[in-house]
């Protein structure tokens, strides 16, 4: 869940700098008297990229808040509340960081998330679905686990990543609108607003692809966050909330919006799923000693 307001918000970030440039001819110091300045382009796309992940990576709690509807507790309203800001208490100390915001977001579905701009400035959030129906062990295992994401700083990790992937979408989203703004249409200087165009559209495209390899990492950090909430909870309660993470059976939000794409390949939804199979992960934790 918080890789999908990451990339969604990463992407509309990059569209809206594009538009503001193209608008406001700041680009213009990117062209000499033969077309496009390769090094000055590189420098172009390495600033805003960057940024644009970083200002992702800011707004991250925010959104996350405002998207899911997060209840912060700030006093506990009754004995699951105060149980559950007990427990994250205690496994902030356990990881060494500082206590993050605690919240509770409306849900049947069985889910949870961390985000935020650094490990000591995070928040943590469970929904009600997961909270009142799961065992407190296996919910304890589910915390447990966001908090090593927190801990390890994934989020933080995944905006270097992502803005490294934003320098290269941009500057080949350039490239090939200035390529065929010279060649097709025939602009001496490849600098036209039909460069621009295609320019986005190759943005939109490459972005798309470049969402693989941030989805690879995520699958990736995922195993070292299960191993995380064992260390926190125990082994055979974190097996346990994988389990029943299994027996909830909800559909993933992520398979909805890859359908919206018309992707329906059990093989190209893999490359773009965040998380690893319920099974694999549950494998992996039984080969822990």
């Amino acid at each position: 869940m918080r890789i999908l307001l990451f990339l969604g918000t990463n992407m509309a970030i990059l569209l809206l700098v594009s538009i503001i440039i193209q608008v406001f001819g700041v680009d213009q110091w990117l062209y000499n008297s033969t077309g496009l300045n390769y090094g000055s382009l590189l420098l172009f796309c390495a600033v805003f990229g960057m940024g644009g992940s970083m200002v992702s990576l800011l707004m991250s709690k925010t959104m996350a808040k405002r998207s899911m509807g997060v209840r912060i507790i700030s006093q506990p309203q009754n004995s699951t509340e105060q149980w559950l800001f007990d427990t994250v208490q205690q496994q902030a100390q356990e990881v060494g960081i500082t206590m993050p915001e605690v919240g509770i977001f409306p849900s049947e579905a069985a889910n949870a998330f961390a985000t935020g701009a650094s490990k000591n400035k995070a928040l943590v959030a469970v929904s009600e679905g997961l909270l009142y129906s799961f065992d407190k062990e296996a919910v304890k295992a589910v915390m447990g686990h966001e908090m090593a994401h927190v801990a390890n700083g994934d989020m933080v990790t995944m905006s270097l990543l992502q803005g490294v992937l934003n320098t290269f979408v941009l500057f080949f989203a350039r490239i090939v609108g200035h390529i065929i703004d010279r060649t097709v249409f025939k602009n001496e200087r490849g600098n036209g607003i039909r460069s621009f165009l295609i320019s986005m559209v190759a943005q939109v495209v490459f972005g798309f692809l470049a969402s693989i390899i941030v989805c690879w990492f995520s699958r990736y950090r995922e195993f070292r966050a299960d191993e995380g909430g064992a260390a926190l909870a125990g082994r055979d309660n974190m097996i346990l909330a994988l389990q029943s993470l299994q027996r909830d059976d909800q559909p993933v939000q992520m398979t909805e919006q890859l359908a919206a794409f018309g992707i329906r390949s059990a093989n190209l939804k893999a490359l773009f799923a965040t998380h690893p199979p319920l099974e694999k992960r549950i494998a992996h934790l039984k080969t822990l000693v």
